[in-house]
Order: C-alpha cells, then structure tokens, then sequence
C-alpha cells in the first residue's frame, strides 16, 4: 500500500495570508503546508482519495495523480471539502459517477451544497461538463469495500460534532479529531502507521494538541506516526527533532510504503 500526503496544514494553510513569522517566510519547502487531504493506492492499484481540499488540483498534479477510484470524506468543513469540483477531471473518463464515501450527515451536506453535481436534473449545456458524484453514507464501524481495500469508518470527536477518521487495512487515518475514544482506539489498534492530526502545543477546543498526539499515538502503538494539520507554530526541522522516535511530522508530496 502507499499512502500520499497531498496536503498537511491547517485551515488557514501554510504560510498563512498576511502573516510574516519566519515559518511563513521559511525557504524549507517542508513548511509550505497546503490544507489537509491524501491518497492511499493499493497494491492492485486501487486509488482512494481521502477529503478534496481547495487546492485539490495543484495537490494532485504536482503528486503525479491521474485518476482516483471513490472518494472518502471525513467531514464537510470547507478546508477538506471545497476543491470537490476538480474531480470533474476524472469523472468525464469515468463510465459512472464517481462514488463518495462518508458519514451520512456529511455527504447529505456535501450534496447539498453542491447540487449541481449530484443532481441527475442539472445536466451541462452542450459542449461542457460538470462533476458527477453518487452519495454512498457509511456508518462507524461497519466495513465497506472499495474495489480490493476493506475500510472501517472510526467515529472521532471534533468540537460539538463526529467526524470520521478510517481504518484501510495497514493504515489508521485520523484528522481533526479533538481526543480517541476508547471504541476508535480498539479499531486503530494494530495499524502499522498512523496519521493523525496535531496542532498547537498548547489545548484547542476542536483539535489534539502535540502533546496530546503523541499520547493518543502511543494507544495506538504503530511502528510510525505521522502528524498532519500542522500550523504555522513550528518549523518542520525543528519539530521533527523533537518528537520521539517513529513519530514525524508529514509534509506535502510525502509518500509512505506500507507493507
């Protein structure tokens, strides 16, 4: 299996508008952090894109992407969900709409706000084209098939709602979440790596901090962890200095083998 960091930022994104610190003027492209959003690819080359970020067509071109199989939400905030309209890319090579995985609250919004691409009623004038997607609702817990891969959605805190992080197989992919309950640790437990978000060193009402990370990295106890959602708090070099062994910040364009 391989995973692709397409993004590992905040919402705010890295550097961030108007701002001037030395980690926003920083040369190591390492700290140039777009938002959040990845691909994972089986080992029979199932492509699984997971959120679509506003930047989504620049993540994907300069990762080398040409075509994804579904794709996996986590939730419907806008910094992982509003580059939804660059997978029009795909779906005019697809025979059918491309499929979109997530928790039933989430892609209900996600068509909502998007009618245009989910409704059979708004067809394109002649000569253009539009995305084509299909809601496919799943519930924590309970495993779904993609082609090859076996996924199993894991209900995570963010604030005052649910989102989901996934477990495919090897990989246990977290982000946003504020804190692992014990029921998401059982399912991540076992994963080779871990992705899992951390932002300030200091407590946020909606995110794990560095800290916290770290300790809920070590429930999960993978061979390697990776931290995304990153801001602008931290140089990469610097941080990744600092953290225990098997667990590093990510960064955009990282691409990690997973036996």
């Amino acid at each position: 299996m391989k995973l692709t960091f397409l993004g590992t930022g905040t919402s705010f994104g890295v550097p961030q508008l108007g701002c001037q610190c030395a980690v926003c003027r920083s040369p190591d492209p390492r700290d140039r952090r777009s938002r959040v959003g990845a691909v994972v690819e089986s080992n029979r080359g199932t492509r699984l894109l997971i959120d679509t970020p506003p930047e989504l067509r620049l993540q994907l071109m300069a990762a080398g992407i040409d075509r994804i199989d579904a794709v996996l939400y986590t939730h419907d905030h806008a910094d992982h969900v509003h580059g939804i309209d660059d997978i029009r890319a795909f779906t005019i090579r697809r025979a059918a709409p491309m499929p979109i995985y997530g928790p039933k609250p989430t892609v209900e919004e996600i068509a909502r706000r998007f009618r245009y691409i989910f409704d059979d009623s708004v067809r394109p004038q002649p000569g253009t084209s539009k995305p084509e997607a299909v809601t496919r609702p799943v519930e924590a817990g309970k495993h779904f098939a993609v082609a090859d891969l076996d996924i199993i959605p894991v209900k995570v805190p963010h604030g005052k709602v649910d989102v989901f992080g996934y477990r495919i197989g090897p990989l246990a992919y977290v982000t946003d979440a504020k804190s692992l309950p014990d029921e998401a640790v059982q399912i991540l437990k076992g994963a080779k790596v871990l992705v899992i978000n951390a932002l300030f060193r200091t407590e946020h009402p909606t995110h794990l901090s560095i800290p916290e990370a770290i300790s809920a990295a070590g429930l999960i106890g993978a061979e390697r962890t990776y931290l995304t959602h990153l801001t602008h708090d931290n140089f990469h070099a610097d941080l990744e200095s600092e953290l225990p062994r098997g667990i590093t910040p990510a960064f955009d364009g990282l691409t990690v083998r997973i036996d």
